[in-house]
């Protein structure tokens, strides 16, 4: 009991913490709480409420949820940048690889999971889950359970597929090269049609360039 309540504590506070920062959605909330005298977290959980029950009916919901689940945390990527602190680095860097797996699955099951019903509310709280600020959010407790144990298990036979796939591309790329450059020395441009008149064209130009200068 214990243990919930200070998680709940800890989610209190990080939502606390991220509605005062300094950024455009913080100001609108700060407009309207001084106009409605109404605590910003309130505010936010009616829109949050909104937002919930649009996905719910609303039209575009899988386009809503993506940006959601991209717009925000790019943003706080690019501050994390030029940021000093490594913690905000680790977080975001942790949810883009669990939003790329998240991605990556969900591309091979969308058609069956868009049929499930309330499908975009679920995935926009999984979301949400994982974009928390505080360290046990979704994010963190994906990629400690799951991923990094698949990786460090793995990571041998990853590494040595991508290096035997990084020298095929090399090796392709140098093969179509050396094919385009032997195919271009065999063409005679000469034969293109309306190349010889072209160059013909081009070189009496310059004759008749030459010949005003000289007369000048």
């Amino acid at each position: 009991m214990a243990q919930q309540k200070s998680k709940l504590d800890n989610i209190r506070e990080g939502l606390r913490h991220f509605l005062h920062e300094k950024n455009f959605f913080t100001s609108f909330l700060e407009v309207v709480e001084k106009y409605t005298r109404i605590s910003r977290e309130y505010i936010f959980i009616s829109l949050f409420a909104l937002l919930i029950i649009y996905l719910i009916v609303g039209y575009g919901a899988g386009l809503v949820v993506n940006l959601l689940g991209f717009a925000y945390p790019a943003y706080k990527s690019c501050k994390a940048i030029d940021s000093e602190e490594k913690d905000d680095d680790t977080q975001w860097l942790t949810y883009w690889v669990v939003y790329a797996s998240f991605t990556i699955l969900e591309h091979f099951t969308d058609y069956f999971l868009a049929w499930i019903p309330f499908y975009f509310l679920a995935k926009c709280l999984f979301l949400v889950w994982c974009m928390l600020p505080m360290a046990n959010n979704g994010a963190g407790v994906i990629y400690r359970r799951l991923i990094k144990p698949f990786i460090t298990k793995n990571e041998k036979a990853i590494d040595e597929f991508i290096g035997e796939a990084t020298a095929l591309t090399k090796e392709a790329g140098k093969l179509g090269f050396d094919a385009v450059t032997k195919a271009a020395k065999k063409v005679d441009i000469s034969q293109i049609p309306g190349v010889q008149e072209g160059i013909q064209h081009g070189v009496q130009q310059a004759m008749f360039s030459n010949k005003d200068v000289k007369s000048d």
